[in-house]
């Protein structure tokens, strides 16, 4: 595990917020389920520059309050999902 997402997951347990806390998803009547541990790992795979921009977005949603984080995540998931279906449609 890398720094980045080290830090990433130091941000969460600062804060009480569990890594494998989750958000749930219906797409379509089928419900996928995202860890925030998936989420954080599936954009570290991104460039360096997109992992700092992670980390300080994850990080801003802090400030806000617990409602900010789930809000984050929310969107990341939302994001991921959106890819995932694209690539399996070819959209």
């Amino acid at each position: 595990m890398d720094a980045i997402t080290q830090e990433c997951k130091k941000v969460l347990l600062e804060k009480n917020i569990n890594p494998a806390s989750s958000i749930e998803f219906d797409v379509n009547g089928k419900i996928h389920t995202l860890s925030f541990e998936y989420i954080i790992e599936t954009y570290m795979q991104a460039s360096e520059e997109s992992k700092l921009v992670f980390l300080t977005a994850l990080q801003k949603s802090m400030q806000a309050d617990a409602l900010g984080v789930e809000k984050f995540f929310e969107g990341m998931g939302q994001l991921l999902l959106m890819t995932h279906l694209s690539d399996k449609f070819g959209v």
